[in-house]
């Protein structure tokens, strides 16, 4: 089971830009935008009036590919999760020392450890900011590979099914285009069903339940020098 502090990573880490992606993977980021790919002429002889939304960063998440891959790369960064609670503790320990101790000691040991407390937590939060760019790469590496496979394929969706135009809603209002949108023009599943039989990959073997899980002790507290961020999306949408 994945710990806090790996989550952690793995959240601070997802910071995708869809339009970035979508860019890339010759999709228009606006409707303005010229696609320079073959997507363009797709979208250039759609004669569909319906209107759709996908969350596209949701989509990706959901895809059996996605949940393999994320899940991949979360393994792989536990050892740096290690890492960073190990240095994280030390330095705990020695502010525990200070607190304890620091009326006892006399000023140049004092100021001795509290150097030695001051250079260890640059120490960490270097290496945590290392770790988020390092993870955050990797992430945007797997999400732009299956966005670029799911770019065409959405668009051909849209022109086999009367759509006229298919907004991105990843961004909720107001940093997003959509104020409000029912459930009924959401395509978000649809798209993650269609990209999962092109794919052939297989859904992820389902985990054990809260009943059945071996048990494990708590997660560590993450590091101090690492603030919380959202929990990125897992599960298929609605």
């Amino acid at each position: 089971m994945t710990s806090k502090f790996a989550r952690l990573l793995m959240s601070t880490a997802f910071a995708v830009s869809v339009a970035a992606l979508a860019q890339n993977a010759g999709l228009p980021a606006a409707p303005s935008a010229a696609a320079s790919n073959a997507a363009a002429p797709l979208a250039a002889t759609a004669t569909g009036t319906r209107v759709g939304t996908v969350n596209v960063e949701q989509a990706i998440f959901a895809t059996n590919e996605g949940q393999r891959d994320f899940e991949a790369l979360s393994k792989k960064l536990e050892p740096k999760q290690t890492e960073l609670k190990n240095q994280n503790d030390e330095v705990e320990s020695l502010k525990k020392q200070l607190n304890t101790q620091g009326e006892k000691l006399n000023d140049e040991s004092r100021g001795t450890l509290v150097k030695q407390i001051e250079q260890k937590q640059k120490s960490l939060e270097r290496s945590v900011q290392d770790a988020r760019d390092d993870a955050q790469n990797q992430q945007n590496e797997i999400a732009q590979r299956i966005l670029q496979k799911m770019g065409p394929m959405l668009v051909k969706y849209a022109q086999d099914n009367g759509f006229g135009v298919i907004i991105d809603t990843s961004q909720p209002w107001p940093n997003g285009p959509v104020l409000w949108a029912g459930p009924a023009v959401d395509i978000t599943r649809s798209v993650v069903e269609l990209y999962n039989a092109q794919s052939g990959v297989p859904a992820p073997a389902v985990k054990p339940t809260a009943a059945t899980r071996p048990a494990t002790p708590p997660a560590s507290k993450p590091a101090s020098t690492a603030p919380a961020a959202p929990k990125p999306q897992t599960t298929q949408p609605k």
